[in-house]
């Protein structure tokens, strides 16, 4: 029997010691399901907490406590989930919960506080947090606690059938985005980072103008700032009945609106390229493209569009630019050939991948599965230990084929110089085939702002995400994944075109491969042209010596 009662009193120890999480005490069934403890302001106004209570709940006598102090609830009766604050005002910009306002002082620590609710006569409801991530919000399911970020999606990888592309690169195709603009008879859902293309504003504007429903969205800090440029045309669209909203403000959910896509009727366009005629216009990126057609895709895409433009961060682009400054942008008015014309294929498949909410292990997934090769075009990979670049190794320790082609350009070059030599010791190290190279643009394009990837020549990923840890976890990017030999083969003749007019430093078996290749060119009548002082191949893309040397590592 004492055996018992001192097992008895060692459970009983233990229960009161155990620290509270969450909880609903007795059968009221009123619970604490979220605190919004740190927004992204001074003073962290706008805090709330937010109550669920049976139909026709009578809040009298009711109060709320944290560790340091106690406030009465409002004399209501209130059914469902609502929220208190002493902020009622800011709160109800960030909660859809019906708002209330607390009489008196109640201020939520961001280090940590116990919650409790009170009827009157007992505890009804209690919650603890610890350690609150600033602009998240803590949720409570099934005695559960998670933090996300408030207002964050939550899109799962939404994938079609079978269907038609229309597949392009620019600057060859320059112009093609805002054709496919022009041809808007019902809707245009434009999402970008930057926008300075005036051909694409006049396309807008003249769709406005035949009714067709015009949206606009774009990111309101964007690296260097928003140009003078910029801030005219979207006064215009403005002027004209264009709705424009900007991704700003301290209740951003993420860093940048770094996405670049257009829903246009039943179509939707995906970008690697900024709205601006160093981009979509064909004035200088090497940029790739895909115009869609399965239906389930382009509603998915306008689903994405409308949760970004109506989140509370997206302000009108009138209330934006109140006491805003402009920055100077440059100029660029290059013209470049037609290498490669715009295709028709069939798509055997096709998936949405957006970030934060799924990109990246999608795409780190698709590269782990690859087998044969992988080949990617990127400004930059933002290291050697980014975690797309580590599945890049993974794949090459395989025996995948690996080839990254990175931008030469000016504000690049340094850093990039840096990683390709890192991954040329490690591919050497591992004896891994992995080979990086430095656009060398030629009179393709002026520099490299394309974001994609062709995997075993059977998929390729076109898109705005850039590879960095950053961009994939912290930005709005959006990325289309095309299954099928025809789009797929289309950029992979892209790149090879690119990689072969690359830049790349002779090493001794390079020098001795070349040497061969000179000799045999030779023999053939072939001729092949070597310019500056580091061995840069200039052959034509189609030369046969050239490939020959081209696949021999």
């Amino acid at each position: 029997m004492r055996r018992v009662v001192v097992v008895l009193l060692i459970v009983g120890v233990l229960i009161s010691c155990t620290p509270i999480t969450a909880g609903n005490p007795d059968s009221t069934g009123a619970e604490i399901v979220a605190v919004y403890p740190n927004p992204v302001v001074d003073g962290d106004a706008g805090e709330y907490v937010i109550l669920s209570v049976p139909e026709d709940t009578d809040l009298t006598g009711w109060t709320l406590s944290d560790d340091d102090a106690t406030v009465a609830l409002p004399n209501v009766t209130a059914s469902g989930r609502i929220a208190f604050s002493t902020d009622p005002d800011r709160a109800r910009s960030l909660t859809d919960a019906t708002v209330y306002g607390l009489d008196g002082h109640l201020a939520l620590a961001n280090s940590g506080e116990n919650l409790t609710v009170s009827d009157g006569r007992e505890v009804v409801a209690r919650i603890s947090y610890r350690d609150a991530p600033e602009g998240e919000i803590e949720r409570v399911e099934d005695d559960r606690i998670t933090w996300e970020l408030l207002g964050g999606t939550d899109f799962p990888i939404r994938t079609a059938g079978p269907g038609q592309v229309r597949t392009f690169v620019l600057p060859d195709a320059g112009g093609l985005p805002s054709d496919v603009l022009a041809s808007a008879d019902d809707r245009i859902l434009l999402a970008g980072y930057t926008f300075s293309s005036r051909t694409a504003a006049n396309a807008l504007i003249a769709a406005e103008e035949r009714g067709v429903d015009v949206q606009v969205l774009l990111e309101g800090g964007p690296v260097g700032g928003m140009s003078t440029a910029q801030a005219e045309l979207l006064d215009r669209l403005a002027a004209n009945g264009v709705t424009v909203r900007i991704v700003d403000g301290p209740y951003a959910r993420v860093d940048h609106h770094h996405a670049k896509y257009a829903v246009v009727d039943d179509r939707a366009l995906v970008l690697t390229e900024n709205w601006k005629p160093a981009g979509t216009g064909g004035a200088s990126s090497r940029g790739w493209g895909v115009l869609l057609t399965q239906r389930n895709l382009v509603a998915d895409l306008a689903a994405t569009f409308q949760a970004d433009f109506g989140w509370r961060d997206a302000v009108s682009w009138e209330r934006f630019r109140e006491g805003e400054k402009f920055s100077e942008g440059g100029r660029t008015d290059g013209e470049f050939g037609q290498h490669y014309r715009p295709e028709t294929h069939r798509a055997t498949g096709a998936a949405l991948l957006v970030a934060p909410d799924n990109a990246e292990s999608s795409v780190i997934d698709r590269l782990d599965a690859a087998e044969a090769s992988i080949h990617v075009i990127q400004v930059g990979v933002g290291g050697p230990d980014q975690a797309f670049v580590r599945a890049l190794k993974r794949a090459a320790e395989r025996g995948v084929d690996v080839r990254l082609l990175l931008s030469r350009a000016w504000y690049a070059a340094e850093e990039n110089r840096a990683v390709a030599e890192d991954l040329e010791r490690w591919a050497d190290r591992a004896d891994a085939s992995l080979s990086v190279r430095l656009a060398r643009p030629r009179d393709r394009f002026e520099k490299i702002h394309a974001k994609g990837v062709v995997i075993d020549g059977e998929e390729v990923l076109v898109g705005s995400l850039n590879w960095n840890d950053h961009s994939a976890r912290e930005n709005r990017e959006v990325v289309v994944a095309l299954e099928g030999r025809g789009p797929a083969g289309y950029y992979e003749r892209v790149f090879r075109g690119d990689w072969r007019a690359a830049v790349w430093r002779l090493s001794i078996g390079l020098a001795a491969t070349v040497l061969v290749a000179i000799v045999v060119a030779t023999l053939v009548g072939r001729r092949i042209e070597f310019n500056g002082s580091v061995g840069v191949s200039a052959a034509r893309e189609d030369d046969p010596v050239d490939a020959a040397i081209e696949e021999g590592f």
